[in-house]
């Protein structure tokens, strides 16, 4: 077995670690005779998390050491980092506060990512030149790393507005809860999308002009819904595009965004059928021994530790690499701006925090908002908008 395999079969193994120890920690949830802090449901939970923790480092290692370069390089490597690392971060902050609902909720988001990550190309390929530096290890690792411990914000703060919001009341709070669910299930979607497509082998081609008014190809793995800049199938017995882009946007992977929310809509509804409630409502019973002032302190510290380490990954180094490969700190590129947006969002979050006295449900939101930019930063600005970071 070549070291690419065992890298695949580590990845694998942690996936269904996190897969096991989530249901052991929903054990751990249901588990009325257990009246110790920590349930052994919630110690089996933890240990089967570090089996998987330990596995996807393995994974890690061994794809840096067949690839000759840290995994960081593409989406699909920096996206399964991110997951890895959030596992990571949840298993910290969970030896502090021996929270089984974190472990609950946090695990099936790592699995989400981990399994976005697996929709795009696996292939190792060598570095671009603009790649070929140690700021590739140090800019990505470190701010894939302070992003994962703000996603623990987010995920406390999800159990925080779960737990509070009345769910027999219609109003504005129960309809952006569900959307947040929504988001999570379009996830599932894309994923459940992308399979089918790639098990029927489904494949159009078209050629388009780019933005440098250039004639191009383009691959589609999903039905186009959106097409490419003057595009013209290649494919015999190809649907026509609905509607066609301005070449400054990907139209493929736009495509994929919109097949997605689609998705996503529709699953949603099944779910809703199926439980015949909101989502957020059935999820309730779950995060009823949920300490919500304990859940507060969570999501807050997750904040005043993963925003000094986003702060040197996502601005400070990103500066220092930008200055080496392409001679200044700073240009306006769609990555760039966004990494500034998400940073002065987590700013105002402290400062509103301390000195406004921001606790409770109103600081929950802020947490989810900041999770929904940098996961427009991860899935938008990668997907849909070109710029020098389009190679990730």
């Amino acid at each position: 077995m070549n070291l690419a395999s065992l890298s695949s079969n580590l990845l694998y193994t942690a996936f269904i670690a996190y897969l096991l120890a989530t249901f052991f920690f929903g054990g751990s949830i249901r588990d009325k005779r257990s009246t110790k802090k920590t349930s052994k449901w919630a110690t089996i939970g933890i240990s089967v998390t570090i089996v998987g923790f330990v596995a996807q480092l393995g994974y890690f290692i061994t794809r840096w050491v067949a690839a000759g370069h840290a995994p960081v390089s593409n989406l699909f490597e920096f996206t399964t980092f991110f997951g890895m690392m959030l596992v990571g971060a949840f298993i910290g902050i969970y030896f502090i506060y021996k929270l089984s609902a974190l472990g609950l909720f946090a695990l099936p988001v790592a699995l989400l990512i981990i399994a976005y990550a697996s929709m795009f190309p696996r292939d190792i390929s060598p570095l671009i030149p603009a790649l070929q530096t140690h700021w590739l290890y140090i800019h990505v690792i470190t701010t894939a790393t302070g992003q994962a411990i703000l996603a623990v914000s987010f995920i406390a703060a999800l159990i925080y507005l779960i737990k509070s919001i009345d769910q027999t009341k219609k109003g504005r709070k129960t309809f952006w809860l569900e959307f947040i669910i929504y988001s999570l299930v379009s996830t599932l979607a894309f994923i459940l999308v992308t399979m089918t497509f790639n098990a029927m082998n489904y494949e159009t081609q078209f050629n388009w002009i780019d933005k440098n008014e250039q004639q191009a190809e383009m691959t589609y793995e999903l039905p186009p819904l959106v097409g490419p800049h003057q595009g013209d199938a290649l494919t015999e017995g190809a649907m026509n595009p609905l509607i066609e882009v301005p070449a400054i946007i990907n139209a493929q992977k736009l495509n994929t965004l919109v097949w997605s929310l689609s998705a996503g809509i529709l699953l949603y509804g099944i779910l809703r059928l199926i439980l015949r409630r909101r989502i957020g409502a059935a999820l309730q019973p779950l995060v009823q021994k949920a300490n919500l002032d304990l859940v507060d302190e969570i999501s807050y510290r997750s904040v005043a530790i993963g925003f000094p380490v986003f702060t040197l990954g996502g601005l400070i180094f990103a500066m220092i690499w930008a200055q080496i490969a392409w001679t200044r700190f700073w240009g306006w590129d769609p990555k760039e701006v966004w990494a500034l947006i998400t940073w002065l969002f987590y700013a105002a979050f402290l400062h509103l925090r301390l000195s406004k006295g921001w606790h409770g449900e109103r600081s929950a939101w802020l947490a989810v908002i900041g999770f929904a930019i940098i996961m427009f930063n991860l899935v938008v600005v990668n997907l849909v908008i070109a710029g020098l970071h389009s190679y990730a």
